[in-house]
């Protein structure tokens, strides 16, 4: 995962309060290294009206002077946009040392004035930001993304367009830049020359611009058709404390990020769910669009955004204290906090342990488990381990306890009636703790919350790890194959099914191979995300008898076309830092006796 730095530098802060901004962008005379003018470049700012929370107006004499200006669009609730954020702070600083004025223009229509400034201090922002109200500013610019930069030389003619570097993109995240675009163009621009990389492709969320229905009579609106998608697909995620980066609970929220939303669903990036259309097995959690949903969605989209009469509206969606498992019976947290350093020291920060006593004077049924972070942005996993003393052997014992884990994506762990994890009476619960530094020293105390079985169930559910230890991937290789197996000792059932890996995994398959030699894929995963990693829970659990193998088949793309890849020139063993990799098939299920 990555490691960034967050300079604190003290700078004025401006935010707009006034409506709409002017800014007229006139094509100037191109210069003999002007590049193609539809790209923006070697446009000039010949008029600017932007107002801060002063009232002062800035006019195109507040950039003159400047040896180069930089102007973002930014957003307050984009992840890719707010990756960005330290890294532009260490640019304001640098550069503002040279004579380089940045400024920053928010043109979100879901982007309040509190809501901006709240942004720029969580994120201590350094420089102007301006709002946009009325998109006048982006339309002129021709930005269409956060975050999106342009560098503009000293008489405020663009010389450059696009992003920041491509350390952050939809989809992936690199341990560092490749190319520092806009830092390579700022250099050049300060030196007098041409910018070698004028133009550059932009990652990041699209700018939410007001939407006017187009069909007067639309026949899809949000309250009669819209609402209940967005209820049942994507509300479980996107709300406050949860790990959607916006909120989607009403009318404004959607119809601000209508044009993301067409962006991801027709891409099928959302609503996560990374099986493929064969559907090998059917799962209870499964969160892909039905055909008519999306069909219905992208109408609406496309229609206007209509909203429709507010009477139609379903009753909002109900959750229990932000618990996607619903009200927990118990809580239990680490025993203290951990202090995460701003910056991985040599070799990543190694796993914490903390052990914690239950105290329970009776054992417990686990019918649901959920871990929850305590500070999301530098929890990279939990994983709660049940530790009773007791011993178990290798093969079997490899994942043994494991009560239940975090990573993103997951949403806890639950059970049908009557099977439950074991939770002994005076067992103790470790959190295996997995951190990533995001440039800002913070702390975390994370916990998991419990929800016990009414009453003593018939079947014990366990945990299993199938795992490959000892594979080694080689340098380049984009498709590096990896296998593992697990055979149960007596009949069993399985209830979900959990494949992990790291920056490289690519794909990864399970197969049943049943005594007689019968083999069934019972989960297909041909697109694995490490940005979300999901448990696949059946909906009817699979029964096996005594003698079936569970068999995993994973690849892995050492390559540089991996835009995950930290270093496609090494070779790759089993580790525990996400630079390094993993293959493992977690697996929960339970041995039951003959009938």
């Amino acid at each position: 995962m990555s490691i960034r730095s967050r300079t604190l530098f003290a700078g004025l802060v401006f935010v707009a309060a006034a409506a709409a901004l002017t800014v007229n962008l006139l094509k100037s005379p191109m210069t003999a290294d002007a590049q193609q003018p539809a790209d923006g470049i070697g446009k000039e700012i010949s008029k600017l009206g932007l107002k801060d929370t002063a009232g002062k107006t800035w006019a195109v004499s507040d950039l003159k002077g400047k040896k180069a200006v930089i102007v973002l669009f930014l957003g307050t609730q984009c992840p890719v946009n707010n990756s960005y954020m330290p890294r532009l702070a260490e640019l304001n600083k640098t550069y503002g040392e040279k004579g380089v004025l940045f400024v920053a223009i928010n043109s979100n229509k879901q982007d309040t004035p509190e809501m901006i400034a709240s942004h720029i201090k969580e994120f201590k922002i350094p420089f102007a930001v301006l709002r946009d109200e009325a998109h006048a500013a982006a339309a002129h610019f021709g930005a269409t993304r956060t975050p999106e930069a342009f560098v503009l030389d000293a008489d405020l003619k663009v010389r450059y367009h696009g992003r920041i570097d491509d350390q952050f993109g939809a989809g992936f995240q690199r341990s560092n830049a490749n190319r520092q675009d806009l830092a390579i163009a700022v250099d050049e621009v300060l030196a007098g020359k041409k910018v070698t990389v004028a133009t550059t492709e932009v990652a990041g969320c699209l700018i939410g611009r007001t939407k006017t229905a187009t069909v007067a009579d639309a026949k899809v609106n949000y309250s009669k058709h819209v609402a209940p998608i967005i209820q049942n697909r994507c509300q479980e995620c996107h709300r406050p404390g949860q790990i959607g980066p916006m909120p989607l609970l009403n009318y404004d929220d959607v119809s601000s990020w209508s044009a993301m939303i067409r962006e991801v669903v027709s891409e099928k990036r959302m609503p996560p769910w990374h099986a493929d259309d064969k559907q090998h097995g059917v799962f209870s959690n499964e969160r892909s669009l039905s055909k008519e949903d999306y069909d219905t969605l992208l109408s609406w989209i496309d229609q206007g955004c209509a909203e429709g009469n507010k009477a139609d509206l379903p009753a909002p969606r109900q959750f229990a204290d932000n618990w996607y498992i619903g009200k927990p019976d118990a809580i239990i947290s680490m025993p203290q906090e951990f202090t995460v350093p701003a910056k991985a020291p040599k070799g990543g920060v190694r796993y914490q342990n903390f052990t914690v006593k239950t105290n329970f004077t009776e054992d417990k049924w686990i019918q649901a488990a959920e871990c929850k972070p305590g500070n999301k942005a530098v929890v990279h996993h939990i994983i709660a381990f049940v530790d009773s003393g007791k011993k178990v052997d290798l093969v079997e014992g490899l994942g043994y306890g494991m009560l239940s884990a975090y990573a993103p994506g997951d949403i806890g762990s639950a059970f049908p009636a009557g099977a439950a994890l074991k939770l002994p009476k005076g067992a103790s619960i470790r959190f295996q703790m997995h951190y990533t530094p995001n440039g800002v020293e913070c702390k975390d105390r994370s916990s998991v919350g419990l929800v016990f079985a009414k009453q003593t169930p018939k079947i014990e559910v366990q945990a299993r790890a199938i795992a490959n230890l000892f594979f080694n991937i080689p340098p380049g290789q984009a498709n590096h194959e990896v296998r593992s197996e697990s055979t149960f000792k007596k009949d069993a059932i399985v209830y979900s099914l959990l494949p992990h890996m790291h920056l490289r995994g690519k794909d990864f398959k399970f197969e049943v191979v049943y005594p007689d030699g019968k083999t069934n894929t019972i989960l297909n995963v041909p697109r694995y995300d490490f940005g979300w990693q999901a448990k696949y829970h059946f909906k009817e659990p699979l029964k096996v008898p005594a003698g079936t193998k569970i068999k995993c088949l994973a690849h892995f793309d050492n390559s540089k076309g991996n835009p995950w890849n930290p270093d496609p020139t090494v070779s790759v063993r089993f580790g525990e830092q996400t630079w390094e990799e993993m293959m493992i098939g977690f697996i929960d299920y339970a041995y039951v006796e003959k009938q």
